[in-house]
């Protein structure tokens, strides 16, 4: 799988993008996709978070991660087939201060919190989500045994 990573905040080191990639390619290979899948992860500050929550959710406030999911197909969209093109999944965006508060809140590494929020983020750009109580549990419980299946627990 291609990662490219964008850090805008020069807070996120070579060893955090090398087990964010080693933790999505683990990922990846469990939920069987494509090994010439690609995506995107860009670092932000809780600043530059707001706005995009606030253009694309409406929600004037940071948060930790926001995905734009790519390969959804709208309605009346015409599908692409036998293309040797790689699967373009989307773009995720990290706020590096959220990723520190959660760290300090939840007791465990600022590494750890970039994993899950990488990971929580990918996963959405699947199809997870957690809109409703059935969706959460499911996409909550994958999302701790891709984790904990990479070994990336909570004491990390």
């Amino acid at each position: 799988m291609e990662i490219d990573f964008y850090d805008e905040t020069e807070e996120v080191s070579q060893e955090h993008f090398d087990l964010i990639t080693q933790l999505l390619s683990y990922a990846a290979q469990q939920e069987k996709l494509a090994e010439d899948s690609e995506l995107s992860i860009s670092f932000v500050d809780n600043k530059e978070i707001q706005l995009l929550n606030k253009q694309y959710r409406g929600l004037d406030n940071p948060t930790d991660v926001l995905s734009f999911a790519l390969e959804e197909e709208a309605d009346q969209e015409i599908r692409i087939i036998g293309a040797d093109i790689p699967v373009t999944l989307g773009d995720i965006i990290i706020s590096v201060d959220k990723a520190n508060e959660q760290a300090g809140e939840y007791n465990h590494s600022f590494t750890r919190e970039l994993g899950f929020l990488a990971l929580h983020g990918f996963l959405h750009l699947l199809g997870y989500d957690h809109m409703n109580e059935d969706d959460e549990k499911k996409m909550f419980s994958r999302q701790e045994e891709l984790l904990n299946g990479f070994g990336l627990s909570r004491e990390k």
